[in-house]
């Protein structure tokens, strides 16, 4: 690991100052939360940044409040512990408290954080070695798309063929989630859909909107609705301690035995949180039923392309989106 020098801000003003210089701009500052993604990429040479800004002495950023109105306001650094055991969380987002419950281990979970977890650089085995001179690290090509490709995407691929590797993003685009996101020059609200890029649509080296010099700040998740009913819902290799093949996070108002709306993201199989739209327009309106999950888990994959050793994800995120429905309808 390169030498580094650590700032330990006590405020969130002191910290943006120290990101809105000309070095840290151009990359050679990194900002440090949990560290669970960065100290690894820092280990690996993957990253070399000259300085990191250390977040964790800032008090408030790892708090949850709870609107009168149903909302949550979840800090950048509340820990993936805090969030599964979060009364308030488990009681409105289900979603959100079920998928910070299936992520990596216990003593990660305690350390990981919301924004660390969103903001987590991409697992391709490609990517993670400092030998593989890959296009998403200022290579010519993606090496998965004519190499090993088990873990990669099969919808919204290329040129690079990464997924994103977080289990809360998925639950909270479903949730209907935005990220407030904080610089020196002021803040910006984004919904969380719209802050994860593809690579096609902007630097194919990022993953987020973040530009130099901003942070995320906190995740604001609107009241529900009436009727509402969520659950993430994920599939992985090992029994434990590992990343999604692919999941599914459900968000859906059931009345009178009739769907009236939902939401549905897939995790595990492209480089964003993949919302369904056609598998939402599927459900919507329907009366819960075997042949109404097919057709909306056949829409949930429409368009996918598999490479040389992913077809397998095809089945597997449509069986993930029939099972998710069952029980939650259930």
């Amino acid at each position: 690991m390169k030498a580094f020098k650590l700032h330990n801000p006590t405020d969130l003003e002191s910290a943006l100052a120290l990101l809105d210089t000309p070095e840290a701009r151009s990359g050679a500052t990194r900002v440090l939360a949990g560290g669970q993604d960065l100290l690894t990429e820092m280990k690996e040479h993957l990253a070399e940044p000259d300085a990191l800004v250390n977040l964790k002495h800032i008090p408030g950023l790892d708090q949850v409040h709870a609107g009168a109105d149903g909302s949550l306001e979840i800090g950048a650094l509340c820990t993936l512990a805090a969030l599964e055991e979060h009364a308030e969380v488990a009681q409105r987002l289900p979603a959100l408290a079920q998928a910070a419950g299936v992520v990596a281990s216990a003593q990660i979970r305690s350390q990981a954080t919301l924004g660390g977890n969103l903001n987590q650089r991409p697992r391709c085995w490609y990517f993670r070695s400092e030998h593989a001179p890959c296009l998403k690290k200022g290579g010519t090509e993606c090496f998965s798309y004519g190499g090993m490709s088990k873990y990669n995407a099969i919808l919204g691929g290329g040129p690079s063929y990464i997924v994103h590797p977080s289990d809360l993003a998925p639950a909270l685009v479903a949730l209907g989630a935005s990220a407030e996101i904080v610089s020196a020059k002021g803040s910006r609200t984004v919904a969380l859909e719209k802050y994860f890029t593809l690579p096609s649509e902007s630097d194919v080296k990022r993953e987020t909107v973040l530009q130099p010099g901003e942070i995320l700040r906190r995740v604001l998740v609107p009241a529900p609705a009436a009727n509402t009913r969520s659950s993430y819902t994920k599939f992985r290799e090992k029994g434990s301690f590992d990343f999604a093949l692919a999941s599914v996070a459900l968000a859906l108002v059931l009345e009178g035995g009739t769907i009236r709306s939902s939401r549905v993201v897939l995790g595990g199989v492209a480089p964003i949180p993949w919302r369904s739209k056609a598998a939402e327009a599927a459900l919507e309106g329907g009366q819960p039923s075997r042949a109404l999950f097919e057709k909306a888990a056949a829409a949930s994959v429409r368009g996918a392309e598999a490479l040389a050793h992913n077809g397998y994800k095809v089945p597997l995120a449509k069986g993930l989106v029939i099972r998710a429905l069952e029980e939650l309808c259930a």
